[in-house]
């Protein structure tokens, strides 16, 4: 017996130190199942790539920023969106925006376990 496959959303997120120039590497991955109430994210800064990419970009704010996408995934931030239903944090987190951290557009696919998918594509468009 097969084990059962439902949809799942995730984004990539990718940190864009000149957002005039479009130029960016991957930092992130969110992923929501909601058949399975699950909505979290991975997230790791590449430094040494940072520093050769952008030198000036301010590695710490970065880092505390990012910080903060796992606590919101989790429920655990003392913040107002951190308080939201758990598919409004995903929406919120992967809302377009012009700042150096940014989602990409959402993705759809099919998964009997989110937590090893999130893994997956973590390892596939981050590590």
């Amino acid at each position: 017996m097969s084990e059962k496959q439902c949809t799942f959303d995730y984004a990539v997120f990718r940190l864009v130190p000149r957002v005039e120039l479009e130029e960016f590497f991957n930092v992130g991955v969110i992923v929501s199942c909601p058949a399975f109430k699950f909505l979290d994210a991975q997230i790791a800064v590449n430094e040494e790539k940072l520093r050769c990419f952008a030198p000036d970009t301010p590695l710490d704010e970065v880092k505390e920023y990012l910080s903060i996408i796992p606590q919101i995934c989790a429920g655990t931030g003392s913040d107002t969106i951190s308080k939201m239903p758990q598919r409004e944090r995903f929406y919120w987190l992967t809302a377009q925006r012009s700042t150096i951290i940014q989602p990409s557009p959402v993705h759809t696919g099919l998964t009997s376990d989110p937590a090893a998918t999130l893994e997956a594509l973590f390892k596939k468009y981050v590590r």
